[in-house]
């Protein structure tokens, strides 16, 4: 599944809702066991805190349906990007969500489940953004500044397909949240903030105008749950993703979030 495909029809079909019924009989039963799921509610519109203070978004969504097939009830907890993977490796945390790019680096310190979506790293500017139109014109620039948070993918492709390669480069500024480079880059005080064209999606739907994407995708990345290593989880989750996938409620999600809110519905 790709984001190209979350702006296609979404309903689902009376074929598909009978192939689920079929496979929801292969669904692991959970007995109502509590699953502690950790995130960070800064990452519109995966998952993020809306205008009433309800913790909202994608993987909400397809958490809460996901628990319902499995039969298991969900905690949730909140946490900064940086001490997530930590604490779920050290058993914290039943599993984690925040639009986590699978990489063979954080394979060594926690478990993935299969993707559930793919995306790109695209480039996201202010709404009036002139000076540069992609990668190799913001480097030539040495006045520009790219705001990231450090261990991230967007920190690593700023560093290596955006700049020299020097991860210390005077020109990327760290910022303790995703969210906060973006108020950044609203201010004034960073130029540049790269992110998937999921979330750079919802942050331009949701900015009247003020920011916008430029440049072509700089890649692209498989987004995971995390869950510590040997975890009992990891089968019965992969079981659910597989079926969300196939009778097309994660279509169903992405014109959701994707479609209609970037239309403000």
């Amino acid at each position: 599944m790709n984001l190209s495909a979350a702006f296609g029809a979404a309903a689902l079909s009376f074929a598909a809702l009978s192939a689920f019924s079929a496979a929801a009989q292969d669904l692991p039963d959970l007995a109502g066991r509590e699953v502690v799921v950790v995130t960070e509610n800064a990452y519109p519109p995966l998952q993020f805190v809306d205008a009433s203070g309800a913790a909202v978004g994608w993987e909400y969504d397809a958490m809460a349906e996901i628990a319902k097939r499995l039969n298991f009830t969900v905690k949730y907890e909140n946490s900064s990007w940086d001490a997530m993977i930590p604490a779920v490796a050290e058993g914290q945390y039943d599993l984690g969500m925040t639009g986590i790019t699978i990489t063979d680096e954080r394979k060594g310190q926690v478990d993935f489940s299969d993707s559930y979506m793919t995306s790109e790293s695209v480039m996201l500017v202010r709404g009036d953004e002139t000076r540069f139109t992609d990668a190799a014109s913001f480097n030539a620039d040495a006045d520009l500044l790219i705001g990231a948070q450090p261990g991230t993918t967007p920190f690593y492709t700023a560093v290596y397909s955006v700049l020299d390669g020097n991860e210390a480069n005077p020109r990327i500024k760290l910022f303790e949240t995703f969210g906060a480079s973006v108020e950044a880059l609203k201010a004034g005080d960073v130029d540049l903030v790269l992110t998937d064209s999921t979330g750079g999606a919802g942050y331009v739907a949701a900015s009247g105008g003020a920011l916008k994407i430029v440049g072509a995708p700089l890649g692209t990345e498989e987004f995971g749950f995390i869950l510590p290593k040997g975890s009992d989880l990891a089968g019965p989750i992969n079981a659910a993703i597989a079926a969300l996938k196939a009778d097309g409620t994660f279509e169903a999600l992405n014109k959701k979030w994707f479609l209609d809110y970037a239309m403000g519905g």
